[in-house]
């Protein structure tokens, strides 16, 4: 990386933006800059593309800070412009813009009116405060409960992090208050949710104006059998551990484990709109 801001000449990484992908994120970026300029008034010293292309390196890869690679920008950078964009709320922008867009290309209002929720239990490292974690007794993991509310094409709308001692309520009734105040109101009328979920969700959804169904699973069915509409909420999951960093909490903050959501969906939603496909990480 050169002084002056110019990217040197490297071997590219396939989690590296192309230039299609990164004109789409682009504008965002440059316009929060423009809106930050520094202290003596200079634009900085490292490519805004080359800090989000790192960011997307350790989403996909799930290396510690330190062990970002010498031909990307020093972790003090690609922290400090991480931490901006979670605390300003650039990353959830960047992804909003870009949800927009995938439901418009595929014949999709911008916004949805039905939603599917659910929570999924991860480890945390050690690392990781005691503060911020728990333990879910029911599936018997130490860590933290990710809950996501999801469009019927598995775009996520909102996410929430919270220990994984959490119950599945308080999960939802959080996602549902992130629902309603990310989509302009009325649009989200429905809102499906699994057996973990019980009436004190139904009757928070109703105060907002969304009808939440509980699905229930068929007593006659064996093994996993997929439910209608509701199994897309599962898919969006298996796309997440394509990303080793969301295998695993390591984040401090469950701030910082949202924005992980956040850019993870973006680099999806932006190969999907250019026609990339993600690469697979067996083998790497």
């Amino acid at each position: 990386m050169c002084c002056d801001g110019r990217v040197s000449e490297r071997k590219p990484y396939p989690s590296d933006l192309s230039d299609e992908r990164w004109a789409l994120i682009e504008p965002v970026i440059s316009a929060w800059k423009a809106a930050h300029p520094s202290v003596s008034g200079h634009q900085g010293g490292y490519d805004m593309r080359e800090i989000v292309n790192a960011i997307l390196y350790q989403s996909r890869t799930g290396c510690q800070w330190d062990y970002l690679p010498h031909d990307l920008p020093p972790r003090s950078a690609v922290y400090y412009y991480f931490a901006k964009w979670r605390d300003d709320g650039t990353d959830q922008t960047i992804h909003d813009l870009l949800r927009w867009q995938t439901r418009e290309k595929r014949r999709r209002l911008a916004d949805p009116s039905l939603v599917v929720l659910d929570t999924q239990s991860v480890h945390a490292a050690a690392a990781v405060p005691s503060d911020t974690t728990g333990r879910d007794a029911g599936k018997k993991v130490a860590g933290r409960k990710r809950g996501l509310a999801v469009d019927v094409l598995g775009l996520v709308i909102a996410v929430v992090v919270l220990a994984a001692s959490a119950h599945d309520n308080t999960a939802g009734i959080a996602l549902l208050d992130r629902v309603a105040a990310a989509t302009p109101p009325g649009s989200v009328r429905t809102a499906l949710v699994d057996q973990g979920f019980k009436n004190a969700v139904v009757t928070h959804g109703a105060t907002l104006g969304i009808d939440v169904k509980i699905v229930e699973r068929n007593p006659a069915g064996k093994g996993f059998v997929p439910q209608p509409k509701r199994w897309v909420v599962e898919q969006t999951y298996g796309i997440l551990a394509l990303h080793r960093r969301l295998v695993r909490d390591y984040e401090h903050r469950p701030t910082s484990s949202e924005s992980r959501v956040y850019w993870a969906m973006s680099d999806v939603m932006a190969r999907r709109l250019t026609g990339t496909s993600s690469p697979s990480w067996r083998g790497v």
